[in-house]
């Protein structure tokens, strides 16, 4: 049995399937050429035959102008000179074909970057990942997620862009060596609602393709090729937490209200136009967070207004009369989107990220913002700037939306003009001045990932501090205290947006905080309903004062499993 951390409820059990990386190729001689030259024509080949089906895919999903970068990419497939440059390194050095491609793609990148035309530059980044399709078909790694079902995912970590790709339908779980509760694979694992386990070190040498694996969400432990007993014990524990959670479903059409009829808002956390469904199916009230971001990821450059607009109207359009709260894009820290270029930096989670790339990259935040409005007129849209750390941040985003407006106005092009703005509360700089900001927005959601990373100075994805890295530090808490109660004393409305939102220790001092919306993975909305529903806010209150007058995050975290048992 080995440990990590257990970072999305559930239980699953299925046949291991371990995430290959793509290292980059090292020099390595052959003797048959001509094998070598046969297997390059067939990677080509296979990658030619897999744009042509996302081709196809894209244009029957959104139309024909929407799959024009895979018929850019068959193009450079097709071009004799890649091939012919390949297979002369291979001829003439007798090296490997892997070798081969990317000391090719290499120099074409090269090419392509030094050119003084600003479109043939950005071709570079086409070229890089035409190269890295045809090395995978040569190494015979799937670019297209996991094939089979029933399949326990183990990798060294998971990157938002793999999560993004990952069927539920297929997968049982998924465990990572590195990694915690709040990182984003861990976020997105949530929201499938598939059991995930973070941060066991070793699970890679552990395990091989084929082994049958459990993962316990609930208390992190990895059983690897379990006995009979075991295994059993755990087919009887998940049938038991597939039960309780249809028990949940009578509190799918109810209102979330205290036992005394306080009312609060429960949305749910989204990352695409698809999870809308499993949202409502969960009894969501809204989207509190949908992360703009992964439009953006799985590609080769930035998404147009066009596409942006039919992802945008889609969600609106799902979510009905509901808030739906978008967050412009969010790129930086651990969200690496390789076309973006953000320079590597020595603290990413600290450096050129979210609106302060946007506020650089303005062009790229002005078709966001463009598509956004013209989205607004399908639906009851909220825009949301993230990483907001001072009024002047928030201003310059505001002049960008205005001129925006101005733009669609010469245009003739409908929006809703009363579309509410507010900000991510997640620096603790935002949250100590908080009741300066809200003058300047309609809303704060807090982003509480980050606002305990910055706030205990702890980076939340490094395995030597990760006891460190806790929310019921009391400074948290009484940072989210003092930016609930600013933001009502301002007169806006205040939701949370980050995982503590949906932690079942935490969520009912928050209905006591004054919290207006929680916002949270579909798969907790039920079970949060409920906790709501079982205490009046007068005991909370009393509960509340309690807690921010506890001393040690120790203390805290037991009063609250002291005082609440669900």
């Amino acid at each position: 049995m080995m440990r990590g951390i257990g970072a999305s409820d559930g239980y699953g059990i299925g046949k291991v399937v371990i995430k290959k990386e793509l290292s980059t190729p090292k020099k390595a001689y052959i003797e048959d050429v001509n094998a070598e030259i046969l297997k390059l024509e067939n990677a080509f080949a296979a990658a030619e035959k897999d744009l042509e089906n996302e081709y196809e895919q894209k244009v029957e999903a959104l139309g024909k102008e929407h799959g024009e970068i895979f018929k850019a990419h068959i193009a450079m497939l097709q071009d004799p000179e890649l091939k012919k440059t390949i297979c002369d390194l291979i001829e003439k050095e007798k090296v490997t074909s892997t070798y081969s491609t990317q000391v090719a793609i290499d120099q074409f990148v090269a090419i392509f970057q030094s050119m003084d035309n600003e479109y043939f530059r950005e071709r570079a980044l086409d070229i890089k990942d035409i190269g890295v399709r045809i090395l995978k078909k040569l190494l015979n790694i799937s670019d297209s997620g996991f094939e089979g079902t029933g399949l326990v995912i183990v990798a060294k970590d998971l990157t938002p862009s793999d999560t993004a790709k990952i069927d539920k339908k297929q997968v049982e779980g998924f465990i990572t060596a590195i990694g915690g509760s709040t990182s984003h694979s861990a976020i997105i694992a949530r929201t499938l609602g598939i059991p995930a386990i973070m941060g066991v070190n070793g699970i890679e040498a552990a395990v091989k393709d084929g082994d049958i694996i459990i993962v316990d969400g609930f208390t992190g432990e990895v059983f690897i090729n379990p006995n009979k007993e075991t295994l059993h014990e755990y087919e009887l524990k998940k049938v038991e937490y597939e039960a309780k959670k249809k028990e949940l479903l009578i509190y799918k059409d109810e209102p979330s209200v205290t036992k005394d009829g306080h009312h609060i808002e429960i949305g749910a956390n989204i990352a695409s136009p698809d999870d809308v469904e499993p949202a409502l199916e969960n009894g969501a009230e809204g989207v509190g967070l949908f992360r703009s971001e992964f439009i953006f990821m799985n590609r080769t450059e930035a998404p147009n207004e066009a596409e942006q607009f039919i992802a945008y109207k889609a969600v609106l359009e799902g979510m009905g009369s509901r808030p739906v709260v978008i967050r412009t894009l969010d790129a930086g820290g651990d969200k690496h989107i390789p076309y973006l270029n953000i320079p590597e930096e020595m603290n990413p989670f600290l450096g050129y990220r979210a609106i302060r790339y946007c506020l650089v990259e303005t062009d790229l935040f002005k078709v966001q913002l463009r598509a956004l409005m013209r989205a607004s007129v399908f639906g009851n849209l909220k825009i949301m700037f993230p990483m907001i750390s001072s009024a002047e941040e928030i201003r310059a985003s505001k002049k960008l939306l205005d001129e925006v407006k101005a733009e669609l106005d010469a245009e003739r092009i409908a929006y809703d003009p009363n579309v509410e703005v507010g900000i991510m509360i997640e620096i603790p700089a935002a949250a100590v001045i908080s009741d300066i900001l809200a003058k300047e927005v309609d809303f704060f959601s807090i982003g509480t990932n980050d606002l305990i990373q910055y706030t205990t100075a702890v980076d939340r994805m490094n395995e030597n501090i990760k006891a460190l890295y806790t929310p019921y530090h009391p400074a948290v808490l009484r940072l989210v205290h003092t930016t609930i109660k600013n933001g009502n004393e301002g007169g806006i409305w205040v939701g949370m947006c980050g995982s503590v939102a949906g932690n079942p220790l935490i969520f009912p001092i928050l209905i006591a905080m004054g919290l207006h919306e929680f916002s949270m993975s579909p798969g907790q909305i039920l079970k949060s309903r409920k906790i709501a529903s079982l205490y009046t806010l007068d005991y909370l209150n009393e509960v509340l004062a309690h807690v921010l007058s506890l001393g040690t995050s120790e203390e805290v975290e037991s009063y609250l499993k002291a005082t609440f048992t669900h």
